[in-house]
Formats: C-alpha cells, structure tokens, sequence
C-alpha cells in the first residue's frame, strides 16, 4: 500500500491512504451503491443517518438487485477500453430493456431475462420487482435528490398491443405518448422529456430528424445529486499528478480529506465508501493495487464480489485523495448486449410480438447518454438510455454488380434462357 506524501504531520500519519482517480486509463473504478451493505455509525453533520430500508426485502427483490448488479459487471467488463473513461448507468439501460422485455416473445424474451441476469424468474416476478425497487429509491433520503422516469414514445397511428401498454405503464409508470414521427416538433418534445427528467443535464437523446423506419422509444433516465455526508475542503484541493498507465502524468484537482471512513483492502485493490447524506448512498471508489490494471479488475468483479465487499467494510482511519471531475459520456450498447448474449433482438430473428401486432420488429440501437460531476460538495449525476424499436426494412435486391438471369416457365419449371450481365451493354 502506498503512502500519501505530506502535508500532513508525521505523528499524524493516518493507519490507510488511497489515492483515488476517476479515469479508466488511470486507477479507479466508481460504483454507486444504496440501501444494502454496511452502514457506518457516527455523526452525519446534521443530517439523520439512514441505517435500514423502510421494509423489508422480498426473496424476489433480493435475486433482483443482484442480477441487476451481475448485469453492471457485464456491461462494465464489455464496455470497458484501456485508455478510455467511462460512466454508465446499467440500472438505466436495465429499466429500458425491462420495460421492452414486455414486448418480446420466445428466444428474444429468453436472451434478454438471461442478460440481465433474471435467471428463472418470471416476469410476473421480474416486474413486480422493478416497480417496488423504483419505490425504494426515490424518496429514500431526504438529503438526496433522486429521480427515476419512463417514458414510451410510438409513431402515430402505429398499433400497440394493450397488455403491452398497462404493463408499462403499471409496473414502470412509464408516460406513453402517441406522436407524429414526420413532423419536427415530435424530437423536440421527446428531448424536452428527457432534459425535464434529467434536470437538463441529458440532451438529444433522439436525433432531430426521426428516421422513417422508428415505430418507438422507450425510454429511461435517471437523476442523483448527494451532497457528501463529510465534505471535502475546497481550502485542502491541490493541483497534483494523476499517473495515467501508459506512464505518463496530467495534472488535476486533488481533493482531500483525513476522517474514519468504511475501507477494506486486498490483494487486488483498495477500497473506500464515501457516504452521501443520511448514507443510504454512497460512492464506493476502488483504486486496484499496483500490479493490477483497472481493467483487468473490471473484468474481474461480479455480483458476489460486490456483495462480500459491501459486507466487509471496516470504518478505518483513513487520507483520501480523490479529483475534482466532471464527465460527459455517450455509448452506443448493441455490441456490448450482443457480446453478453442479447443477439436475437437486433436482427430479423426478433420476437417482439407482445409488444403490436405488426410483424418483423427489431432494435435498433441501445443508445445510453450519461454525465457526472464530483466536487467539494458532492455528486451529480444523471443517464438516459433509449431504446429504438424499428420496422424491418423490407428485402432489397439491388442487380448493380455482375448477375446471372434466367427466362422460365414457371410452373413447369422449364428455362427458356439464361444470361449474364457482366457489364450492361448500352441501351
């Protein structure tokens, strides 16, 4: 483990120091966190400490929560480049693509349950589920901004099943709206949503001119602003190194505090939680050890991974060296869901017959637009994932290379003639 150099006095020296970068290329990984876990005790600046959820967790939330945790260490491994940062909201694109699952049938229902991580849940279950999750979250710390939205976006005069409607709209409280695609106005109210639910932080999530072939989005954002449970000292920011691993160095904002604060350590990394309000939020910051790249401790963690660690934080005397940041990012998720199983859904083996009678539905794209700023104060943070659901394109034979063509009669199946256009001769 390494140690921090001064400013603070020898006899001081605190029993852990991490140094903590938000930077893919650099040394960290960030993770929210809420509810579960440990909790440390103490006095939380005025504000009243959280140290349980309202109720009880049913067997079903709990094999929820965890496979939507699985389903962020998917995403995080796939999503993950060396050399480049990243920020991700999987419990975004998890409730856009639970919200499609209620649309989708057989083999493209199956791949969709099994990537994000549902296992033998039924979606009678899987449902029930996010909506009581949706309920814990919002509201669950007076000191913490927290806003979670849906929406359901169809073309006008394009049929959509009933069932698929009230499931939305029960489970996810999803807004539906019907809308003229063709005309302009439609992308702006879209956005307009969008930027509401996000409190302007997410912009033109749909482009402004709707392709031809979109029939729907469905929609999800998400939106976290926590003040620290224990500020930084803006006084007590630098301008310091942050080693990049190609081995070189870029100066940036260093803020740092000195407190007890819950922190484990092993072979692959260390680890802190810094509390939001009434600490029923947290920033959990991993910081791999020397000889261990981010990414690789990326690809490593998974569910139970997290669970043990979220049960074996310690509260520790402890330096914290963390940057000041803000970050703006976009990701387009199709080959990341393909990767992790999901393949069925964006080619013409698509079943999305629960979601309208119309037949060769498929998905586009996945697309996730997400921000964060970390100060001082606290932490903002806000994500949109839509999902675009198309008509399949009808087959397209385009004979602008060299062809073969045949005369026949058709029911006897006698050919006539038969020919080659190597180069098309002039008319």
């Amino acid at each position: 483990m390494t140690r921090p150099e001064p400013p603070y006095p020898p006899d001081l020296a605190p029993a852990a120091a991490v140094r903590l970068g938000f930077s893919i290329p650099g040394t960290l990984l960030l993770l929210a966190t809420a509810g579960c876990g440990w909790l440390p005790t103490g006095p939380s600046d005025g504000v009243d400490e959280i140290t349980r959820l309202p109720r009880a967790l049913s067997a079903a939330e709990v094999e929820v929560i965890g496979a939507s945790n699985q389903f962020a260490f998917g995403l995080l491994a796939q999503a993950s480049r060396p050399g480049e940062n990243l920020f991700l909201s999987p419990l975004s694109a998890s409730m856009a693509l639970g919200m499609t699952m209620n649309g989708a049938a057989g083999e493209t229902w199956s791949q969709m349950r099994d990537v994000l991580g549902f296992g033998g849940l039924a979606e009678e279950e899987i449902n029930a589920a996010y909506e009581s999750l949706l309920e814990l979250l919002v509201g669950l710390d007076p000191s913490v901004e927290t806003a979670v939205g849906n929406s359901v976006w169809t073309r006008q005069g394009f049929p959509v099943h009933a069932d698929f409607l009230a499931a939305v709209r029960e489970t996810f409280d999803a807004e539906v709206a019907e809308l003229d695609f063709a005309n302009p106005s439609a992308s702006g109210r879209i956005n307009g949503w969008v930027q509401d639910a996000t409190r302007g932080r997410i912009e033109d999530i749909v482009p402004a001119v709707i392709p031809g072939d979109v029939v729907m989005y469905l929609i999800n954002a998400i939106y976290f602003k926590g003040p620290w449970t224990f500020r930084f000292e803006p006084s007590d920011t630098r301008n310091e190194p942050f080693h990049l691993d190609n081995g070189s160095t870029q100066t940036v904002p260093l803020m740092t505090m000195r407190r007890d604060l819950p922190y484990r350590e092993n072979g692959r990394f260390q680890a802190v939680d810094l509390p939001y309000g009434g600490r029923a939020f947290s920033m959990t910051v991993l910081v791999p050890q020397p000889d261990v790249s981010v990414d690789d401790l990326a690809a490593s963690l998974d569910a139970a991974d997290w669970q043990d660690l979220a049960d074996s934080f310690r509260e520790t005397d402890i330096e914290v060296f963390l940057p000041r940041f803000r970050m703006a990012y976009e990701r387009k998720l199709n080959d990341d869901l393909a990767a992790l199983g999901m393949v069925d859904a964006f080619d013409h083996r698509a079943d999305l017959s629960r979601l309208s009678p119309v037949g060769g539905l498929r998905i586009s794209s996945v697309k996730q637009k997400s921000w964060v700023e970390v100060n001082e104060e606290g932490t903002e943070a806000a994500a949109a994932t839509a999902v675009t659901v198309v008509e399949s394109a009808p087959p397209a034979v385009r004979a602008d290379r060299p062809f073969l063509f045949f005369i026949r009669e058709r029911l006897s199946g006698t050919i006539l003639f038969a020919g080659k256009v190597a180069s098309p001769p002039a008319n």
